[in-house]
């Protein structure tokens, strides 16, 4: 069974950076399309950014995280990162990693995904 688990999340002040991870099982990993998502208290899942199966480890960002995160794989090691430059109050939420093997299409539609972490928070203090 192919397990997600975050990693990196903490409180940190405005303007800081993290760097999440997701370590993904098996021996599959480069097959899977991979993104990040968050869900803040009360609020909608919604999507963060993504980077394809394919070699070009090409990448797609929701425009709220454009410019300051960063996501990246690497399939020696079965993970995929989350770089978050200049974070702010609005970017605290938990910050969940999901897999779509061989997936194309949009990084956004959640229904599309076969696996799911468990989330790692991020709170960013004012």
């Amino acid at each position: 069974q192919v397990q997600l688990v975050e990693s990196g999340g903490g409180l940190v002040q405005a303007g800081s950076s993290l760097k999440l991870a997701c370590e993904v099982s098996g021996p599959f990993f480069r097959n899977y399309a991979m993104a990040w998502f968050r869900q803040a208290p009360g609020k909608e899942r919604e999507f963060v950014a993504g980077v394809t199966w394919r070699a070009d480890a090409s990448t797609d960002y929701a425009d709220s995280v454009k410019g300051r995160f960063t996501v990246s794989r690497d399939n020696a090691k079965n993970t995929v990162y989350l770089q978050m430059n200049s974070l702010n109050p609005d970017d605290t939420a938990v910050y969940i990693c999901a897999a779509a093997e061989f997936y194309e299409g949009s990084y956004a539609i959640m229904d599309e995904y076969d696996h799911w972490g468990q989330g790692t928070q991020v709170t960013v203090s004012s």
